[in-house]
């Protein structure tokens, strides 16, 4: 009895109103501010940058829901690792975090981080682009300030996700009720003639497609910490349900305040749409706007930044990261080890960071995983009905987002040829390579536990069973 006492494991303290404020407030960050003049650029015209964003948010719902499923059939924390691990086995899952810790995870801790950073110091800058060396400090002090906060609480992280997700929706509904404004005031030129000059090229759609689920990402952070979720098999899928058609919607309105406020060529030469949009509206508080979207940036970064370090986590529990990660705080029960490594690698990740190419080829890797965890779902309908389902999809939405994943993955390297998406792939396959020396042989063992031993003391952490 003693030993089940001492036993180690994360606390269930995500709730309903938890749950979808970590899946709105991660999804609602800096992409809305910044990625509608790229798909916009993109795609050509007004009408089909509405319906790229429309699709993306169904598209969205439709994977979500699949993942819904995958989290009710297999409850543990970790998202598309443990599922891929489950269905496709641990080599396919290695590679998925060998990437995911390496370059996906940070790159997308460090290209919200930017978007943060720009957002703050807009302002100061009003006439000039700020420097970058100063937008990059400002984002690395934003990782770190978050890093502690997630590494001290699991419920102070949580209560900062609602806080901001209710900031967020706020700003979002000024932009959409000034757009309102507009259009009863009868600003329609934009929508005149709207589909004219689209690009229907399969690359241009390929990558206003990436910009637009750029904005969307964050869908399936709630599956990354399902151990953590109270009521997993009825809160999963109802948090995203509600936390999803909500964001499609608030994106499609947002949108079109965008295009009534501003002329397409305004739209698609400003650095930051939503500070445009509000110097134009608001006039002399339109400064309001880019506190609002740094807000909003704050807020996604720390919900990105509360479910990667659960991956690490995870990865470390089932033999495929360093024990040391797999190691919870003895008293504030967080995964503080993984969370400091995940922050050592986004800050490194930050320093070449190029918003745009980030996006584009952060975008390519992630759909290229979710395309084998939808494979390991129609896998598990087809092979183990037997399976207890308190949620499950119907066979032909598993299948139909696979196509369009497979497309996502394909149509930019097939239509536009890039050398970098050959690098990517490269980096993906080392995986592999690597995974037979150092967890199937274990290479260096002795070095690692002694490693191990010092920073187990050093940060007062053991190691943490699973919550199932």
């Amino acid at each position: 009895m003693e030993d089940e006492k001492q036993k180690l494991s994360l606390k269930r303290e995500v709730g309903l109103m938890g749950a979808v404020s970590l899946i709105a407030g991660t999804m609602i960050g800096s992409g809305i501010f910044m990625t509608p003049q790229t798909v916009l650029y993109t795609i050509g015209s007004p009408g089909a940058s509405l319906v790229v964003w429309a699709a993306c948010g169904v598209l969205v719902i439709m994977i979500s829901f699949c993942y819904a499923e995958l989290g009710t059939v297999i409850r543990e924390s970790g998202g598309e690792y443990i599922y891929i691990l489950r269905t496709s086995g641990p080599v396919v899952a290695f590679m998925l975090i060998f990437s995911s810790v390496l370059f996906v995870r940070p790159a997308g801790v460090a290209s919200v981080a930017l978007g943060f950073a720009q957002y703050v110091v807009a302002p100061f800058y009003s006439d000039c682009p700020p420097p970058v060396l100063t937008v990059k400090c400002v984002a690395a002090a934003a990782i770190l300030v978050l890093a502690i906060v997630n590494c001290l609480n699991v419920r102070l992280s949580m209560s900062l996700q609602v806080f901001f997700l209710v900031a967020k929706v706020l700003s979002l509904a000024v932009i959409i009720v000034g757009g309102v404004v507009m259009l009863i005031r009868g600003h329609t030129d934009t929508f005149e003639d709207s589909f004219e000059n689209t690009n229907v090229g399969i690359n241009s759609i390929g990558i206003a497609f990436y910009q637009g689920l750029w904005s969307y990402d964050g869908w399936n952070n709630l599956n990354y910490v399902t151990e953590e979720l109270k009521r997993p098999e009825v809160n999963l899928p109802r948090a995203v349900v509600i936390a999803i058609s909500l964001v499609t919607g608030l994106y499609l309105l947002v949108n079109v305040s965008y295009l009534t406020v501003m002329t397409p060529k305004e739209l698609m030469s400003s650095t930051a749409v939503a500070v445009t949009w509000g110097n134009k509206v608001l006039g002399s508080w339109g400064w309001i706007m880019s506190l609002a979207a740094a807000l909003s940036a704050f807020g996604s970064l720390n919900g990105t930044f509360f479910s990667g370090g659960r991956v690490c986590f995870v990865a470390a529990r089932e033999g495929h990261m360093p024990d040391i990660l797999a190691m919870a705080h003895v008293r504030r029960l967080t995964p503080s080890p993984a969370l400091i490594f995940t922050t050592i690698v986004s800050l490194i990740v930050l320093i070449p960071g190029d918003f745009q190419s980030i996006v584009n080829f952060f975008s390519f890797t992630a759909w290229f995983f979710y395309a084998i965890t939808l494979s390991g779902l129609l896998y598990l309908k087809i092979k183990k009905p037997e399976l207890p389902r308190p949620y499950t999809v119907p066979i032909i939405l598993p299948i139909l987002v696979l196509i369009a994943a497979i497309f996502l993955v394909l149509a930019p390297i097939i239509d536009d040829p890039q050398i970098e998406y050959l690098y990517v792939a490269l980096f993906i396959l080392s995986g592999a390579i690597l995974y037979v020396p150092l967890i199937h042989y274990k290479l260096c063992p002795g070095l690692l536990t002694k490693l191990t031993v010092f920073l187990q003391l050093f940060l007062e952490v053991a190691p943490a069973e699973k919550n199932l």
